[in-house]
């Protein structure tokens, strides 16, 4: 598990520590949907690794982002901490500044969800 420094110079170098990496961004950003099952947060994150997906959920669990609930023994729902879900409003941003860079670059990609109510 990705182990916190007990101290850091900078607060965005913590971030990079906590959300750093490409899964855990993406992990955060389709869990401000509401909760999910591992295998419908893997359906949403095409080339995820089972064993990858199962190691960024420990991480975040771990440092107070995600939690895991069993409602049975096959059962797991995933879903965002509050801690977690303040970060909803700062990745909305980083996705509308992704589709301005994408827009400028001539790069095509999905827009983010303008619709989506960040304040829940």
């Amino acid at each position: 598990m990705k182990k916190l420094y007990p101290e850091y110079d900078c607060s965005i170098d913590l971030v990079i520590d906590l959300i750093g990496g490409k899964w855990k961004v993406l992990i955060l950003w389709n869990l401000n949907e509401g909760a999910k099952r591992f295998n419908e947060l893997k359906r949403s994150l095409p080339g995820v690794t089972q064993k990858m997906l199962s190691q960024q959920l420990k991480e975040l669990e771990e440092h107070g982002l995600v939690e895991r609930t069993a409602f049975e023994e096959t059962h797991v729902v995933y879903s965002t901490t509050a801690m977690g879900n303040q970060l909803k409003a700062v990745l909305f941003e980083m996705c509308k500044w992704g589709d301005a860079y994408a827009e400028k670059a001539g790069i095509v990609m999905n827009r983010c969800s303008s619709t989506y109510d960040f304040t829940k």
